[in-house]
């Protein structure tokens, strides 16, 4: 049976990644868990009813460290090598809309505290519950993420998760941080805390000195544009014509199409995102998912198509809280995007964001808010 720490030193021997002492221990972690989860009994099973009280469950991990250090490939790695029936690994954020979602809907049934069933029903659907990018900033996720995280542990859930602050970081200077703190004290408790920040930088290192911004829009723009796509994502460009799409939901109960959909890497075209009718909960949501986004056909914009550069400068807002990274063909440089007109004074704000949006000190930023 395949082991994480084989399949990671197969990818280390491949020359895919280069050795990194901190990303080996955390695949020999993760090597471990998968060997206890897979060494549990079935629930319900004839095994489980003769140990006649349940087994513990294994202990999670938290990775946290710098972007790109790879966290999320070892999860990825470990997700996809581990053998057990009930599993689930989303985006933090996902997850905590559906959790909320779920409470609103208990709160409806009026038959008192809305969090034990929401509990229930999440250990029901996984015994191993997998996070990407942990990120606390708003009091509602704060308010309840102790008691929710408790029960699920107390449910007998093994919780595995990536952030890019040390536990201690999270939800700091918060609104009303007090009632965030057991959180906290509960990972440290309760989930082995593991570093990750080796030398390489494999986002950046994969970007290389690759041009961000690519004009005039073209066959040319387009190839670059997809070249950097396969080598952020390690999908062989072979398989170009099968490049999986994906639904994303949307504020509102709306689902928003995402053409080109892969490990955190989003392609869209201009038109889908600006000339079609969006607004700030579709580009909130991109920016949410994607670490990366890439954007083809951008126009040179005027007062002519003034709703899309509305909806463009909104965009390029919500990508640049996020410090999501961006990759685009236009048929102009940033400082010749809006040249002239009613609007362009205004444009110059959205000008500067995507001049830095291509600096260095950009690029080794996080995914997430500030």
């Amino acid at each position: 049976m395949t082991t994480v720490l084989a399949r990671y030193d197969a990818l280390v021997a491949a020359g895919e990644l280069r050795p990194d002492p901190d990303q080996r221990a955390a695949a020999a972690r993760l090597d471990r868990l998968q060997q206890e989860l897979e060494a549990v009994p079935a629930r319900g099973s004839t095994l489980w009813k003769l140990l006649r009280k349940p087994p513990e469950p294994p202990r999670g991990l938290y990775m946290w460290g710098g972007v790109g250090r790879g966290k999320s490939m070892l999860m990825d790695l470990f997700f996809d090598t581990v053998h057990v029936q009930r599993k689930t690994r989303a985006h933090f954020h996902e997850f905590m809309l559906d959790v909320h979602a779920r409470l609103a809907q208990a709160r409806k049934s009026e038959t008192g505290d809305p969090i034990p069933p929401v509990v229930e029903s999440l250990a029901d659907e996984a015994r191993l519950l997998c996070f990407d990018e942990m990120v606390v900033n708003n009091m509602a996720d704060a308010a309840i993420m102790s008691r929710l995280f408790t029960g699920l542990l107390e449910k007998r859930v093994t919780i595995v998760t990536t952030s890019n602050r040390v536990p201690d970081e999270l939800y700091k200077n918060g609104l009303n941080r007090q009632l965030f703190l057991p959180f906290i004290d509960l990972i440290k408790a309760k989930l082995d805390v593991m570093t990750l920040n080796g030398p390489v930088d494999y986002r950046r290192d994969r970007l290389g000195d690759a041009t961000l911004w690519h004009c005039p829009n073209g066959d040319a723009a387009t190839q670059a544009l997809s070249t950097a796509f396969f080598r952020l994502t390690d999908y062989p460009p072979s398989d170009r014509a099968h490049v999986p799409s994906e639904d994303i939901p949307v504020q509102g109960g709306r689902i928003l199409h995402v053409p080109k959909s892969l490990k955190g890497v989003a392609v869209f075209s201009f038109k889908r995102l600006c000339v079609e009718a969006r607004g700030a909960p579709d580009y909130l949501a991109i920016a949410r998912k994607y670490h990366t986004v890439i954007i083809v056909g951008i126009p040179v914009l005027g007062p002519e198509n003034r709703n899309e550069a509305a909806r463009f400068v909104t965009l390029i807002d919500s990508l640049y809280e996020y410090k999501v990274k961006l990759l685009a063909s236009a048929d102009a440089a940033p400082a010749r995007l809006y040249p002239q007109g009613d609007g362009a004074f205004e444009f110059e704000r959205t000008v500067s964001r995507l001049m830095e949006m291509q600096s260095d000190d950009y690029l080794a930023l996080g995914h997430g808010p500030k």
